[in-house]
């Protein structure tokens, strides 16, 4: 950890709605110094009114933005997670908006954010994977997230375009290897591909 701040010591929770003026700013920060790495913008975002802010966090067992706090109560990181909605794709979840203050990295927090994100999944009945999206340039967080066991499916090319240039992702999968689906013969009988 940077500035000699103390060790480790943080406190994961979910971010209420009561605490969007905690949340907003960290996620403009990562907006406006990371625009290659998130979908939303800096530029569209900090025209959100705080209300809409609020109606955006979730505090649901399958969706919800698990915060690192410090012990005097800074937002020191984020990760989001949201289950998929659809009958056929319920078991599904999704991570996005990942993103640890700089004076907080290297002290293994973004881990210790994903590991509690996969233990929740594994708790949520039907979840059998979780997806996520990264910037292919960040290889330290495709090199995190292979550590926990994602792998990657696909690489979109110009997922994103920031200011002309085009950013390929990586779209990753964690499956939760005692629920995964086995293929059944009764998938090939139905016309399923093997």
């Amino acid at each position: 950890m940077n500035g000699g701040q103390k060790e480790n010591v943080f406190i994961l929770r979910n971010l209420r709605r009561d605490e969007a003026e905690k949340y907003w700013p960290l996620r403009l920060e990562a907006l406006k110094k990371h625009p290659e790495a998130f979908g939303a913008s800096f530029e569209m975002s900090i025209q959100l009114p705080m209300s809409e802010v609020q109606e955006r966090i979730h505090n649901e067992a399958d969706d919800y933005i698990l915060g690192a706090y410090t012990e005097e109560g800074i937002l020191a990181g984020t990760m989001g997670f949201k289950r998929e909605h659809g009958l056929k794709l319920r078991h599904k979840g999704y991570i996005w908006g990942v993103y640890v203050s700089p004076s907080y990295r290297g002290c293994g927090l973004a881990s210790r954010l994903l590991r509690e994100v996969l233990d929740r999944g594994r708790e949520l009945e039907g979840i059998e994977q979780i997806n996520l999206s990264v910037v292919t340039t960040n290889g330290s967080a495709r090199r995190l997230y292979e550590q926990h066991g994602f792998e990657t499916y696909g690489i979109e090319r110009n997922a994103l375009v920031v200011q002309g240039k085009g950013y390929d992702e990586a779209h990753m999968t964690y499956f939760y290897a005692e629920r995964r689906l086995n293929m059944s013969d009764e998938h090939v009988e139905a016309g399923g591909d093997l």
